[in-house]
């Protein structure tokens, strides 16, 4: 049993004072007025969310793709091509030293679980590995080396676009046909051991899988994730092929709801946004992704005007920091719009709906037992302190905006748990000296190659 005692925590109830927060057996036994001595205090108690989208190996990408092409604009379409040839020279061990950091990074910037959406399944060429499930053991063995939360989710990736055309070069190691996907799937999910952990499953988007893949995929239960309407030419694509846009053709044949989570949605129109707010499913958004893609704007506004879900990820995995995500999605809807505190709500501030959004719909999106600071939940907590220059004195919805806006929020974690596994204290990763090393050995050997 832990004991912690804060001097601020938000829960279910609103702020509160004072509080105790005990924790046993990995979830939060009791929450209330203070009355035991603790083991640990914290300035700022918050239910820590989960990154809801991740795909761990392209942290090691972070600054090689920032320089322009012989395409005078270069797009995203360019920065993929560039991704597969940095795919083709990761080994087995270097995947799992580049999970492991990343998985670190995240518990250090806030967030208590991922979704890792594992689309890199086999070896340069598509060479299958003796164990089907090779590389999603690999991130098994990062996420419990690190102690974070983890859903699983293996990616089905079928075939180069809507006209079914082969996969060719770096996408040989995503390729699966749905029935060989589903051995690798039942393989994955017999390796994840822990209490706190789940399985889900991912067809790519409409573009990589086909119908009766996509219908193979989904029935297999658990959390369905998917990327949709990310790009303009990918709408153009499936519009083209399926003779409707991807958020519409996805909800007119298949029973989106709570247990999904749509990806981007960068590209939908007022009607698309608003039928998908309806179905409870959560839009999986990544804002500092987004931007560096040039993706284009999510239309938050109207989704939380129709009371459409949000969580948040990190993608790309190009800078890991939960508060500046949050940030980020405010800042375009402000531009867009020419606005200020574009998603505050009448009765909470704009950094509290953000919050609230990728604590609660992040732990949805997980199929995970988090997303508040209650009894029975696991007990995924994040710590900060709030006795520094730029929080002294600040309170309920305005320490969370000055931690969101103010630019200094990811300096303030002092710790962190998932599901009771204490990871991070005093702002730094228990394990972090180990898995720093290894990650710098596997970047000299990368760059030797790149």
């Amino acid at each position: 049993m832990q004991i912690i005692h804060a001097d601020q925590a938000l829960t279910p109830d609103g702020w509160v004072q004072d509080v105790q927060i005990t924790i046993d057996a990995g979830r939060i036994s009791g929450i209330g007025a203070q009355t035991d001595a603790p083991h640990h205090r914290l300035g700022l108690a918050l239910a820590a969310p989960t990154n809801l989208h991740s795909h761990a190996f392209q942290r090691a990408m972070a600054g090689l793709t920032e320089t322009r092409g012989p395409d005078p604009r270069d797009t995203f379409w360019t920065w993929r091509r560039l991704m597969y040839r940095f795919l083709d020279q990761l080994t087995p061990d270097q995947i799992e030293a580049i999970a492991a950091l990343v998985f670190m990074e995240m518990q250090e910037a806030g967030y208590a679980a991922v979704c890792e959406f594992h689309y890199l399944h086999h070896a340069a060429g598509g060479q299958a590995y003796a164990d089907l499930a090779e590389l999603s053991l690999r991130v098994i063995a990062a996420a419990q080396e690190t102690g974070i939360g983890l859903t699983l989710l293996p990616v089905l990736y079928e075939q180069g676009g809507c006209d079914g055309r082969p996969l060719q070069g770096g996408q040989l190691r995503f390729a699966n046909t749905p029935d060989r996907f589903c051995d690798l799937h039942a393989k994955a999910g017999q390796a994840l051991t822990l209490p706190d952990t789940r399985l889900g499953t991912a067809p790519h988007s409409l573009r990589a899988v086909s119908r009766a893949g996509l219908a193979q995929a989904v029935g297999l239960g658990g959390p369905t994730h998917m990327h949709l309407a990310e790009q303009t030419a990918e709408v153009d694509e499936v519009l083209a092929a399926y003779g409707a846009r991807p958020a519409e053709w996805l909800m007119a044949n298949h029973a989106v709801g709570a247990d999904w989570c749509l990806i981007h949605c960068t590209q939908m129109t007022d009607a698309e946004t608003r039928a998908l707010a309806a179905t409870g499913a959560v839009a999986g958004l990544c804002p500092i992704t987004e931007s560096n893609l040039g993706d284009g704007i999510f239309p938050a506004t109207t989704f939380l005007a129709a009371n459409g879900r949000v969580g948040f990820g990190s993608d790309s995995n190009i800078h890991i920091t939960l508060f500046e995500e949050l940030k980020t999605l405010e800042y375009s809807q402000r531009l867009r719009d020419r606005g200020r505190a574009v998603l505050a709500s009448p009765a909470q501030s704009t950094g509290r709906v953000l919050y609230d959004h990728a604590a609660r719909f992040g732990a949805q999106a997980a199929g995970r037992a988090s997303g508040t600071l209650a009894v029975g939940k696991w007990a995924d907590i994040l710590g900060l302190a709030c006795d520094t220059l730029h929080l002294d004195g600040r309170q309920g919805d305005a320490l969370l905006d000055t931690l969101i806006f103010g630019g200094h929020g990811a300096s303030h974690v002092t710790d962190l748990w998932s599901a009771g596994r204490h990871s991070v204290q005093n702002g730094r990763h228990m394990a972090r000296d180990g898995i720093v090393a290894r990650y710098r050995t596997t970047m000299a050997q990368l760059q030797q190659v790149i």
